[in-house]
Protein backbone atom coordinates (compact mmCIF):
# COMPACT_ATOMS: atom_id res chain seq x y z
CA UNK A 1 0.00 0.00 0.00
CA UNK A 2 1.12 3.27 -0.81
CA UNK A 3 1.80 5.72 2.04
CA UNK A 4 -1.57 7.38 2.38
CA UNK A 5 0.53 11.35 3.06
CA UNK A 6 0.64 10.89 -0.96
CA UNK A 7 -3.06 11.04 -1.34
CA UNK A 8 -3.39 13.78 1.09
CA UNK A 9 -0.51 16.44 -0.11
CA UNK A 10 0.30 15.02 -3.70
CA UNK A 11 -2.76 13.67 -4.90
CA UNK A 12 -2.55 15.18 -8.86
CA UNK A 13 1.32 14.40 -9.01
CA UNK A 14 0.72 10.34 -7.65
CA UNK A 15 -2.55 9.95 -10.10
CA UNK A 16 -0.02 11.31 -12.82
CA UNK A 17 2.74 8.76 -11.84
CA UNK A 18 0.05 6.31 -11.78
CA UNK A 19 -1.43 6.51 -15.29
CA UNK A 20 2.12 4.89 -16.51
CA UNK A 21 0.21 1.62 -15.04
CA UNK A 22 -1.52 0.04 -17.36
CA UNK A 23 -5.25 -0.01 -17.68
CA UNK A 24 -4.88 2.13 -14.03
CA UNK A 25 -6.98 5.55 -13.10
CA UNK A 26 -6.97 6.84 -9.42
CA UNK A 27 -10.64 8.19 -8.83
CA UNK A 28 -9.42 11.42 -7.87
CA UNK A 29 -12.92 12.45 -7.23
CA UNK A 30 -13.28 9.97 -4.85
CA UNK A 31 -10.11 10.32 -2.95
CA UNK A 32 -10.72 13.89 -2.67
CA UNK A 33 -14.47 13.95 -1.60
CA UNK A 34 -13.50 10.95 1.33
CA UNK A 35 -10.36 12.90 2.02
CA UNK A 36 -12.75 16.24 2.72
CA UNK A 37 -15.30 14.59 4.61
CA UNK A 38 -12.53 12.68 6.62
CA UNK A 39 -11.13 16.15 7.75
CA UNK A 40 -14.20 17.81 8.69
CA UNK A 41 -15.68 14.68 10.61
CA UNK A 42 -12.18 14.25 12.46
CA UNK A 43 -11.95 17.71 13.65
CA UNK A 44 -15.64 17.75 14.61
CA UNK A 45 -14.62 14.59 16.49
CA UNK A 46 -11.83 15.92 18.34
CA UNK A 47 -13.97 18.77 19.43
CA UNK A 48 -16.51 16.79 20.79
CA UNK A 49 -13.79 15.24 22.61
CA UNK A 50 -11.94 18.02 23.79
CA UNK A 51 -15.76 19.47 25.55
CA UNK A 52 -16.54 16.11 26.60
CA UNK A 53 -13.37 15.86 29.04
CA UNK A 54 -13.82 19.37 29.65
CA UNK A 55 -17.25 19.08 30.45
CA UNK A 56 -16.36 15.92 32.57
CA UNK A 57 -13.92 17.97 34.04
CA UNK A 58 -15.86 20.51 35.20
CA UNK A 59 -18.62 18.32 36.50
CA UNK A 60 -16.19 16.00 39.25
CA UNK A 61 -14.86 20.50 40.56
CA UNK A 62 -18.55 20.81 40.93
CA UNK A 63 -19.66 17.62 42.52
CA UNK A 64 -16.60 17.97 45.04
CA UNK A 65 -18.33 21.86 46.13
CA UNK A 66 -21.91 20.18 46.35
CA UNK A 67 -23.03 21.88 43.11
CA UNK A 68 -25.68 20.49 40.96
CA UNK A 69 -24.09 19.16 37.93
CA UNK A 70 -27.86 18.23 35.97
CA UNK A 71 -27.15 20.70 33.50
CA UNK A 72 -24.27 19.61 32.58
CA UNK A 73 -24.46 15.87 32.57
CA UNK A 74 -27.28 16.57 30.02
CA UNK A 75 -25.16 18.57 28.37
CA UNK A 76 -22.59 16.00 28.04
CA UNK A 77 -25.32 13.70 27.41
CA UNK A 78 -25.66 15.20 24.68
CA UNK A 79 -22.19 15.64 23.50
CA UNK A 80 -21.80 11.89 23.65
CA UNK A 81 -24.61 10.82 20.88
CA UNK A 82 -22.99 13.11 18.50
CA UNK A 83 -19.48 11.88 19.16
CA UNK A 84 -20.57 8.37 19.11
CA UNK A 85 -22.12 9.04 15.71
CA UNK A 86 -18.96 10.78 14.94
CA UNK A 87 -16.42 8.44 15.81
CA UNK A 88 -18.49 5.81 14.17
CA UNK A 89 -18.73 7.41 10.95
CA UNK A 90 -15.11 8.62 10.71
CA UNK A 91 -14.03 4.80 11.28
CA UNK A 92 -16.28 3.79 8.12
CA UNK A 93 -14.74 6.86 6.14
CA UNK A 94 -11.95 5.67 6.59
CA UNK A 95 -12.03 1.70 5.97
CA UNK A 96 -13.65 3.07 2.62
CA UNK A 97 -10.50 4.83 2.30
CA UNK A 98 -8.47 1.74 3.16
CA UNK A 99 -10.44 -0.21 0.39
CA UNK A 100 -9.90 2.36 -2.18
CA UNK A 101 -6.12 3.07 -1.54
CA UNK A 102 -6.19 -1.39 -0.84
CA UNK A 103 -6.53 -1.27 -4.50
CA UNK A 104 -4.18 0.94 -5.84
CA UNK A 105 -0.29 -0.20 -7.49
CA UNK A 106 2.77 0.39 -6.40
CA UNK A 107 4.58 3.74 -7.91
CA UNK A 108 7.10 2.67 -10.24
CA UNK A 109 10.47 3.96 -9.92
CA UNK A 110 12.52 6.42 -11.45
CA UNK A 111 14.27 4.30 -13.56
CA UNK A 112 11.57 2.13 -14.87
CA UNK A 113 10.62 3.13 -18.56
CA UNK A 114 7.12 4.05 -19.47
CA UNK A 115 5.63 2.09 -21.50
CA UNK A 116 1.81 -0.10 -21.47
CA UNK A 117 2.60 -3.54 -22.22
CA UNK A 118 6.02 -6.45 -23.48
CA UNK A 119 6.95 -4.78 -26.37
CA UNK A 120 7.76 -1.81 -24.61
CA UNK A 121 10.49 -3.64 -22.03
CA UNK A 122 14.09 -2.83 -22.08
CA UNK A 123 16.69 -5.50 -22.57
CA UNK A 124 19.84 -5.34 -20.52
CA UNK A 125 21.75 -8.30 -21.37
CA UNK A 126 21.67 -11.70 -23.10
CA UNK A 127 24.05 -14.91 -22.12
CA UNK A 128 24.50 -17.58 -23.94
CA UNK A 129 24.30 -18.53 -27.74
CA UNK A 130 20.82 -20.52 -28.78
CA UNK A 131 22.22 -23.86 -29.93
CA UNK A 132 21.83 -24.69 -33.70
CA UNK A 133 20.13 -28.35 -34.65
CA UNK A 134 20.95 -30.40 -37.78
CA UNK A 135 17.31 -32.11 -37.13
CA UNK A 136 13.85 -30.72 -36.75
CA UNK A 137 13.60 -29.47 -32.93
CA UNK A 138 10.61 -30.99 -31.37
CA UNK A 139 8.38 -29.01 -28.61
CA UNK A 140 8.48 -30.20 -25.39
CA UNK A 141 5.00 -31.87 -25.23
CA UNK A 142 5.74 -33.93 -28.20
CA UNK A 143 9.31 -34.90 -26.35
CA UNK A 144 7.17 -35.80 -23.69
CA UNK A 145 4.59 -37.48 -25.43
CA UNK A 146 7.36 -39.73 -27.69
CA UNK A 147 8.37 -41.21 -24.25
CA UNK A 148 5.26 -41.11 -22.42
CA UNK A 149 6.14 -39.41 -19.63
CA UNK A 150 4.82 -36.46 -20.23
CA UNK A 151 0.67 -37.15 -19.78
CA UNK A 152 -1.77 -34.23 -20.13
CA UNK A 153 -4.41 -36.14 -21.43
CA UNK A 154 -4.91 -38.15 -18.48
CA UNK A 155 -4.49 -35.28 -16.50
CA UNK A 156 -7.51 -33.39 -17.72
CA UNK A 157 -9.56 -36.93 -16.65
CA UNK A 158 -8.51 -35.92 -13.23
CA UNK A 159 -8.29 -32.68 -13.24
CA UNK A 160 -9.55 -30.35 -16.12
CA UNK A 161 -7.50 -28.18 -18.59
CA UNK A 162 -3.53 -26.85 -17.72
CA UNK A 163 -2.78 -29.68 -15.62
CA UNK A 164 0.21 -31.99 -15.78
CA UNK A 165 0.89 -35.75 -15.25
CA UNK A 166 5.00 -36.62 -15.17
CA UNK A 167 6.23 -40.13 -15.17
CA UNK A 168 9.74 -41.61 -15.38
CA UNK A 169 12.98 -39.79 -16.40
CA UNK A 170 10.99 -36.07 -16.97
CA UNK A 171 9.40 -36.84 -13.56
CA UNK A 172 13.16 -38.09 -12.09
CA UNK A 173 14.35 -34.65 -13.91
CA UNK A 174 11.83 -32.66 -12.88
CA UNK A 175 12.66 -32.99 -9.04
CA UNK A 176 16.39 -32.67 -9.86
CA UNK A 177 16.09 -29.44 -10.74
CA UNK A 178 14.27 -27.93 -7.45
CA UNK A 179 16.58 -29.87 -5.91
CA UNK A 180 20.01 -28.15 -7.48
CA UNK A 181 18.56 -24.79 -7.40
CA UNK A 182 17.47 -25.27 -3.98
CA UNK A 183 21.43 -26.59 -2.77
CA UNK A 184 22.77 -23.53 -4.78
CA UNK A 185 20.66 -20.98 -3.25
CA UNK A 186 21.28 -21.85 0.43
CA UNK A 187 25.11 -23.33 -0.31
CA UNK A 188 26.34 -20.42 -2.57
CA UNK A 189 23.62 -17.98 -2.44
CA UNK A 190 22.94 -17.62 1.44
CA UNK A 191 19.23 -17.94 1.23
CA UNK A 192 17.86 -19.69 4.18
CA UNK A 193 15.54 -22.89 2.94
CA UNK A 194 12.09 -22.61 4.78
CA UNK A 195 9.37 -24.70 4.45
CA UNK A 196 6.11 -22.81 3.91
CA UNK A 197 2.00 -23.58 4.42
CA UNK A 198 0.39 -23.84 0.75
CA UNK A 199 -2.98 -22.79 2.69
CA UNK A 200 -3.05 -19.12 3.83
CA UNK A 201 -4.92 -16.47 5.79
CA UNK A 202 -6.61 -13.51 3.52
CA UNK A 203 -4.51 -11.81 5.57
CA UNK A 204 -1.39 -13.08 3.80
CA UNK A 205 -2.78 -12.80 0.57
CA UNK A 206 -3.60 -8.86 1.46
CA UNK A 207 0.00 -8.33 2.99
CA UNK A 208 1.67 -9.09 -0.60
CA UNK A 209 -1.13 -7.47 -2.15
CA UNK A 210 -2.81 -10.64 -4.17
CA UNK A 211 -6.26 -9.29 -1.85
CA UNK A 212 -8.72 -7.47 -2.57
CA UNK A 213 -7.63 -6.80 -6.04
CA UNK A 214 -7.22 -10.37 -7.17
CA UNK A 215 -9.58 -13.09 -5.80
CA UNK A 216 -10.62 -14.14 -9.20
CA UNK A 217 -7.25 -15.22 -9.95
CA UNK A 218 -7.04 -17.70 -6.65
CA UNK A 219 -8.17 -20.91 -5.49
CA UNK A 220 -10.00 -20.65 -2.06
CA UNK A 221 -11.28 -23.15 0.00
CA UNK A 222 -13.58 -23.13 3.24
CA UNK A 223 -12.24 -24.33 6.39
CA UNK A 224 -15.65 -24.33 8.60
CA UNK A 225 -16.17 -20.83 8.81
CA UNK A 226 -12.91 -19.67 7.57
CA UNK A 227 -12.00 -19.07 4.25
CA UNK A 228 -8.63 -19.62 3.17
CA UNK A 229 -6.19 -19.78 -0.07
CA UNK A 230 -3.98 -21.48 -1.60
CA UNK A 231 -0.55 -19.79 -2.55
CA UNK A 232 0.02 -18.53 -5.97
CA UNK A 233 3.55 -17.97 -5.11
CA UNK A 234 5.84 -18.94 -2.07
CA UNK A 235 6.26 -15.25 -2.07
CA UNK A 236 2.72 -14.82 -0.07
CA UNK A 237 4.02 -17.08 3.14
CA UNK A 238 7.58 -16.29 3.37
CA UNK A 239 6.86 -12.43 3.07
CA UNK A 240 4.73 -12.49 5.47
CA UNK A 241 6.91 -14.48 8.14
CA UNK A 242 7.99 -11.00 8.92
CA UNK A 243 4.10 -9.35 9.31
CA UNK A 244 3.76 -7.34 12.29
CA UNK A 245 7.15 -7.64 13.51
CA UNK A 246 9.94 -5.40 14.56
CA UNK A 247 13.32 -6.71 13.09
CA UNK A 248 16.47 -6.21 14.84
CA UNK A 249 18.80 -4.40 12.40
CA UNK A 250 21.36 -6.80 13.10
CA UNK A 251 18.97 -9.71 11.36
CA UNK A 252 18.86 -7.83 8.52
CA UNK A 253 19.01 -8.70 5.42
CA UNK A 254 16.26 -11.62 5.64
CA UNK A 255 16.94 -14.05 2.43
CA UNK A 256 14.39 -17.11 2.18
CA UNK A 257 14.35 -19.79 -0.21
CA UNK A 258 11.27 -22.15 -0.46
CA UNK A 259 10.62 -25.16 -3.01
CA UNK A 260 7.03 -25.22 -3.56
CA UNK A 261 3.60 -25.50 -5.21
CA UNK A 262 1.68 -22.55 -6.81
CA UNK A 263 -1.74 -22.55 -7.75
CA UNK A 264 -3.31 -20.18 -9.86
CA UNK A 265 -6.62 -19.64 -11.53
CA UNK A 266 -4.81 -18.12 -14.52
CA UNK A 267 -8.55 -16.72 -15.26
CA UNK A 268 -7.26 -13.62 -17.61
CA UNK A 269 -4.96 -16.31 -19.75
CA UNK A 270 -8.00 -18.26 -21.60
CA UNK A 271 -6.75 -18.90 -24.87
CA UNK A 272 -2.98 -18.29 -23.93
CA UNK A 273 -0.28 -21.22 -23.85
CA UNK A 274 -2.89 -23.74 -23.49
CA UNK A 275 -0.44 -26.54 -24.91
CA UNK A 276 2.13 -28.33 -22.55
CA UNK A 277 3.04 -26.64 -19.25
CA UNK A 278 3.93 -23.06 -20.17
CA UNK A 279 0.94 -21.99 -18.30
CA UNK A 280 -0.63 -24.50 -15.64
CA UNK A 281 -2.82 -24.01 -12.60
CA UNK A 282 -0.57 -26.14 -10.80
CA UNK A 283 3.28 -25.51 -11.04
CA UNK A 284 6.11 -25.85 -8.96
CA UNK A 285 8.71 -22.76 -8.19
CA UNK A 286 11.62 -22.24 -5.94
CA UNK A 287 11.26 -19.11 -4.55
CA UNK A 288 13.45 -16.26 -2.72
CA UNK A 289 12.39 -13.90 -1.13
CA UNK A 290 14.52 -10.62 1.13
CA UNK A 291 13.61 -8.14 3.39
CA UNK A 292 16.14 -5.11 4.03
CA UNK A 293 16.38 -1.51 5.06
CA UNK A 294 15.49 0.78 2.69
CA UNK A 295 18.94 2.12 1.14
CA UNK A 296 19.77 -1.20 0.44
CA UNK A 297 17.10 -3.01 -1.39
CA UNK A 298 18.38 -1.85 -5.01
CA UNK A 299 21.76 -3.74 -4.23
CA UNK A 300 19.44 -6.87 -2.64
CA UNK A 301 17.29 -6.77 -6.15
CA UNK A 302 20.16 -6.64 -8.43
CA UNK A 303 21.61 -9.06 -6.16
CA UNK A 304 18.97 -11.75 -6.14
CA UNK A 305 18.64 -11.31 -10.03
CA UNK A 306 21.89 -11.98 -10.25
CA UNK A 307 21.39 -15.46 -8.08
CA UNK A 308 18.34 -16.10 -10.50
CA UNK A 309 20.88 -15.92 -13.60
CA UNK A 310 23.39 -18.15 -12.11
CA UNK A 311 20.52 -21.11 -12.02
CA UNK A 312 20.54 -20.82 -15.44
CA UNK A 313 24.02 -20.43 -16.24
CA UNK A 314 24.83 -23.29 -14.21
CA UNK A 315 22.25 -25.31 -16.59
CA UNK A 316 23.81 -24.01 -19.91
CA UNK A 317 20.47 -22.19 -20.91
CA UNK A 318 20.94 -19.13 -22.93
CA UNK A 319 18.87 -16.03 -21.68
CA UNK A 320 18.07 -12.54 -21.88
CA UNK A 321 17.54 -10.03 -18.87
CA UNK A 322 14.31 -7.43 -19.46
CA UNK A 323 13.78 -4.39 -16.71
CA UNK A 324 9.74 -4.23 -16.90
CA UNK A 325 8.07 -0.83 -18.28
CA UNK A 326 5.59 0.20 -16.38
CA UNK A 327 2.84 -1.06 -17.90
CA UNK A 328 3.95 -4.57 -17.45
CA UNK A 329 5.01 -4.37 -14.14
CA UNK A 330 3.29 -6.56 -11.09
CA UNK A 331 0.97 -4.80 -8.66
CA UNK A 332 3.19 -4.64 -5.81
CA UNK A 333 6.41 -4.11 -7.63
CA UNK A 334 8.22 -0.36 -8.31
CA UNK A 335 10.84 -2.78 -10.46
CA UNK A 336 11.03 -5.94 -12.24
CA UNK A 337 13.61 -7.90 -13.98
CA UNK A 338 12.71 -10.87 -15.94
CA UNK A 339 14.60 -13.21 -16.95
CA UNK A 340 13.39 -14.98 -20.08
CA UNK A 341 14.99 -18.31 -21.27
CA UNK A 342 15.31 -19.43 -24.57
CA UNK A 343 12.68 -22.07 -26.20
CA UNK A 344 14.03 -23.64 -29.41
CA UNK A 345 10.62 -24.73 -30.78
CA UNK A 346 9.03 -21.68 -30.49
CA UNK A 347 12.69 -19.54 -31.64
CA UNK A 348 12.31 -16.91 -28.77
CA UNK A 349 12.65 -16.12 -25.52
CA UNK A 350 9.97 -16.52 -22.59
CA UNK A 351 9.81 -16.11 -19.28
CA UNK A 352 11.36 -18.06 -16.33
CA UNK A 353 12.18 -15.62 -13.53
CA UNK A 354 10.10 -12.21 -12.53
CA UNK A 355 12.67 -10.33 -9.37
CA UNK A 356 10.61 -7.49 -7.98
CA UNK A 357 11.51 -4.57 -5.47
CA UNK A 358 8.70 -4.14 -4.08
CA UNK A 359 9.63 -1.08 -1.89
CA UNK A 360 8.06 -0.10 1.34
CA UNK A 361 4.37 -1.17 -0.52
CA UNK A 362 4.11 -4.57 0.92
CA UNK A 363 5.40 -4.01 4.55
CA UNK A 364 3.12 -0.96 4.71
CA UNK A 365 0.30 -3.64 4.15
CA UNK A 366 1.67 -6.10 6.57
CA UNK A 367 3.29 -3.48 9.01
CA UNK A 368 6.27 -5.32 9.01
CA UNK A 369 9.29 -3.12 10.14
CA UNK A 370 12.65 -2.73 11.51
CA UNK A 371 14.18 -0.70 14.39
CA UNK A 372 16.61 1.79 12.69
CA UNK A 373 19.48 1.85 15.34
CA UNK A 374 20.24 5.73 15.01
CA UNK A 375 16.53 6.89 15.41
CA UNK A 376 16.18 3.64 17.48
CA UNK A 377 12.13 3.93 16.07
CA UNK A 378 10.40 1.22 14.19
CA UNK A 379 10.81 1.82 10.27
CA UNK A 380 9.22 0.14 7.65
CA UNK A 381 11.02 -2.73 5.60
CA UNK A 382 12.17 -3.18 1.92
CA UNK A 383 10.78 -6.57 0.70
CA UNK A 384 11.56 -8.49 -2.50
CA UNK A 385 10.64 -11.40 -4.57
CA UNK A 386 11.90 -13.80 -7.06
CA UNK A 387 11.55 -16.78 -9.06
CA UNK A 388 15.23 -18.61 -8.52
CA UNK A 389 13.15 -19.94 -10.84
CA UNK A 390 10.55 -21.83 -11.88
CA UNK A 391 10.84 -25.53 -11.87
CA UNK A 392 8.35 -26.18 -14.56
CA UNK A 393 9.66 -24.17 -17.16
CA UNK A 394 13.00 -24.84 -16.43
CA UNK A 395 11.91 -28.35 -17.15
CA UNK A 396 10.75 -27.47 -20.65
CA UNK A 397 14.32 -25.21 -21.30
CA UNK A 398 15.90 -28.27 -20.35
CA UNK A 399 13.81 -31.00 -22.54
CA UNK A 400 14.20 -28.61 -25.61
CA UNK A 401 17.45 -27.50 -25.49
CA UNK A 402 19.04 -30.87 -24.94
CA UNK A 403 16.86 -32.74 -27.01
CA UNK A 404 18.71 -35.21 -29.36
CA UNK A 405 17.63 -36.54 -32.72
CA UNK A 406 16.43 -39.70 -31.37
CA UNK A 407 13.93 -37.74 -29.29
CA UNK A 408 15.88 -38.48 -25.97
CA UNK A 409 17.14 -35.72 -23.58
CA UNK A 410 20.82 -35.15 -22.90
CA UNK A 411 21.06 -34.69 -18.59
CA UNK A 412 23.09 -31.17 -18.23
CA UNK A 413 25.78 -31.80 -16.41
CA UNK A 414 25.55 -30.20 -13.17
CA UNK A 415 22.17 -31.92 -12.96
CA UNK A 416 23.66 -35.26 -12.97
CA UNK A 417 24.27 -35.91 -9.23
CA UNK A 418 20.93 -35.52 -8.83
CA UNK A 419 19.70 -38.11 -11.58
CA UNK A 420 22.40 -40.95 -10.12
CA UNK A 421 24.79 -40.19 -12.73
CA UNK A 422 22.32 -40.88 -15.78
CA UNK A 423 23.26 -38.97 -18.81
CA UNK A 424 20.31 -38.94 -20.61
CA UNK A 425 16.63 -39.78 -20.68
Amino acid sequence: MLDPVLFRAHLADTADKLRARRGFALDVAAVEGLESERKAIQIRTQELQNLRNTRSKAIGQAKAKGEDVTGLMAEVAGFGEELKASETRLAAIRAELEGLLAGVPNLPDVSVPDGQDETQNREIHRWGEPRGFDFSVKDHVELGELKKELDGETAAKLSGARFTVLRGGIARLHRALAQFMLDLHTGEHAYVETNVPLIVNPESMQGTGQLPKFEDDLFSLQLGEAKRYLIPTSEVPLTNLVRDEIVDASALPLRFTAHSMCFRAEAGSHGRDTRGMIRQHQFEKVELVSLCRPNESDAEHERMTRCAEVVLEKLGLPYRRMLLCAGDMGFSAQKTFDLEVWLPSQNTYREISSCSNCGDFQARRMQARWRNPESGKPELLHSLNGSGVAVGRALIAVMENYQNADGSISVPEVLRPYMGGLTSV
